[in-house]
């Protein structure tokens, strides 16, 4: 029996990259001059009955594709953050 991804499976691991990298870990901020962008926060983008990896790059929500291939399935998707995280991780332990 094969496990199935879930969206919960890969919020989880947006998550952990946001915390990784020091990223925020909402998309959006209410301001008094209205909702803005968090720059620098990981999210995912569903479309197409597919999804990816996106990263806020701008106040008015201009984002940055970081997952390749465009819109995939979740377990492609699963297994792509999944070796992204761990790239973090020995970049983490490198030394200088």
């Amino acid at each position: 029996m094969v496990n199935r991804i879930t969206q919960r499976d890969l919020e989880y691991l947006v998550d952990r990259i946001n915390e990784k990298t020091g990223s925020p870990m909402e998309a959006w901020r209410k301001t008094d001059d209205g909702i803005v962008a968090n720059i620098g926060n990981y999210h995912l983008d569903y479309a197409y009955s597919g999804v990816k990896l996106v990263r806020m790059v701008s106040d008015g929500g201009g984002i940055s594709i970081v997952s390749t291939g465009g819109y995939g399935t979740k377990r492609e998707l699963y297994t792509w953050m999944s070796a992204f995280l761990s790239g973090i991780a020995l970049d983490k332990t490198k030394k200088v």
